[in-house]
């Protein structure tokens, strides 16, 4: 009697790996669901190779243990959210986005950011004294409630040049629409006509 309460089968821990990982759906730690996937291969291992109950949970504890840390450590860190949201309104200040709706004098426009801020990519906006069209690239300054007040990005404007181009100069004089003259490589009919009665 006494050796098979000691007497566990592989399938006993697929069960316990299975209602582990399915407690995992309605308890979301991620805890269960290490000890779920090492009950498993726990499993796996004792359907393949005589292992002894102590062995057995040992490796379950070990691994266990290894995947969790393997989560928290690197797999968790990973999947972190990159659109801002739950982060203090000053993460706006300085984001640049584009006007999709004009904001007038009775009514707020809305500014729209290619990537979600704060857990929105469109925002009510208005301005300081300033004149936007939709379509203009804003800057967010300012933030009051749920409204961010924005300004026209400064465009760059590349310097005007003018270039000289200097007219060549012989014995002194400008030369000014000057016609090319025929030399003895010229195939022209007109200009070898000109070179032979020169001669």
């Amino acid at each position: 009697m006494i050796e098979t309460i000691y007497m566990i089968e592989p399938w006993h821990w697929l069960v316990l790996g299975f209602l582990l990982m399915i407690a995992e759906m309605f308890i979301p730690t991620f805890a269960s669901l290490w000890f779920g996937a090492a009950a498993v291969i726990v499993a796996a291992l004792s359907w393949l190779l005589p292992i002894s109950l102590l062995w057995q949970v040992l490796i379950w504890l070990s691994l266990s243990v290894i995947f969790m840390l393997a989560w928290f450590k690197y797999i968790k860190p990973l999947s972190v959210n990159r659109t801002k949201a739950g982060l203090g309104g000053s993460v706006i200040i300085g984001e640049t986005g584009m006007i999709v709706a004009k904001p007038q004098a009775d009514a707020l426009g809305r500014v729209r950011f290619s990537v979600p801020i704060v857990g929105a990519d469109e925002w009510f906006c208005r301005t300081r004294d300033e004149e936007v069209e939709v379509g203009d690239r804003v800057v967010v300054t300012e933030i009051i409630g749920n409204e961010l007040i924005v300004a026209l990005t400064k465009r760059i404007t590349a310097p005007v040049v003018d270039i000289v181009i200097p007219t060549p100069i012989v014995d002194n004089r400008p030369i000014i629409n000057r016609r090319p003259v025929a030399n003895k490589l010229s195939l022209k009919k007109a200009e070898l006509n000109k070179i032979d009665s020169s001669h």
